[in-house]
């Protein structure tokens, strides 16, 4: 058997497609806004905000940003959440992690209104998600429940083991798969004898951050494995959590790294956006 590639560009051009036919809709009464903040000079974090920047205009969304200096003041920075806030043009606030040690990360984002939430973070949010209510969903997993429902990968009844506990990915991947009624198994880089748990899971998501961890003995004949894993070798090529080569003979579905969840992250987080102006009109 050799995996069927689950290519995130694919699928994220394709929602992409549907977003920006919903944003000319809804242009005629609302354009969507998204305020972005970045504060400091991380190179990576600067690449992540270009590339919402410009993937905002590609479907119509108004994007705002605003680039702070690595000496900024928590007061100043919450001080620039409450003006997004109390913006009406602005329907989604992102703020650029990881933030400089003398900013405190829960703060920011309690600081954010759950309903101009997009990234999914807000603990009101978490906790309607927690509670299978409406909410605005982290986009990495959220990503992934797409990725899934494109190739029609029914969850139902299906064993999903989760390795990874972050806040951002693993914790709210495992919910949402158990929202979707699969039985969910959390593993984590403490968890012994992975494989043991690993080689059941009918569907693997590897959330780790550890370079190639995941081989074809930890994987069940026919898995559906999804990598959200981002890690870069010796010689400068990313790689995922999976050894892909190997696994890719075992798994009927896998996602490549680059090219899988990557493209979905921003992808879901110009959902969201759109999502929060239909909510400002009082629709679904």
């Amino acid at each position: 058997m050799t995996a069927e590639i689950i290519d995130g560009k694919e699928v994220a051009a394709s929602l992409r497609a549907e977003i920006k036919e919903e944003v000319a809709r809804l242009k005629k009464e609302i354009t969507p806004g998204l305020a972005v903040i970045l504060v400091g000079n991380n190179p990576a974090s600067r690449s992540y905000v270009k590339g919402k920047e410009k993937a905002s205009k590609e479907v119509g969304i108004h994007s705002e940003l605003v680039e702070l200096p690595e000496d900024t003041s928590e007061e100043t920075l919450l001080s620039t959440v409450d003006r997004f806030n109390e913006d009406p043009n602005i329907h989604g606030i992102l703020v650029q992690l990881p933030l400089p040690d003398h900013i405190s990360d829960k703060k920011v984002i309690e600081r954010i209104l759950p309903e101009k939430d997009v990234d999914g973070f807000h603990p009101i949010n978490i906790g309607r998600m927690m509670t299978g209510q409406e909410a605005f969903l982290p986009c990495t997993p959220f990503g992934i429940m797409k990725m899934l429902e494109y190739k029609d990968i029914n969850v139902r009844g299906k064993h999903a083991v989760v390795i990874g506990r972050s806040n951002i990915v693993g914790k709210p991947a495992g919910q949402l798969l158990l929202n979707a009624d699969a039985t969910v198994t959390y593993c984590h880089s403490k968890t012994p004898q992975l494989e043991k748990y690993t080689s059941q899971a009918d569907i693997l998501i590897a959330a780790v951050g550890r370079q190639e961890m995941i081989r074809k003995e930890h994987v069940k004949e026919g898995a559906v494995v999804i990598d959200v894993g981002m890690n870069r070798k010796e010689n400068g090529k990313l790689c995922g959590d999976v050894l892909f080569d190997e696994v890719k003979e075992k798994a009927s579905y896998i996602t490549p790294v680059p090219g899988g969840v990557g493209p979905m992250t921003i992808t879901m987080l110009l959902y969201n956006t759109m999502l929060s102006a239909k909510k400002r009109l009082g629709r679904e």
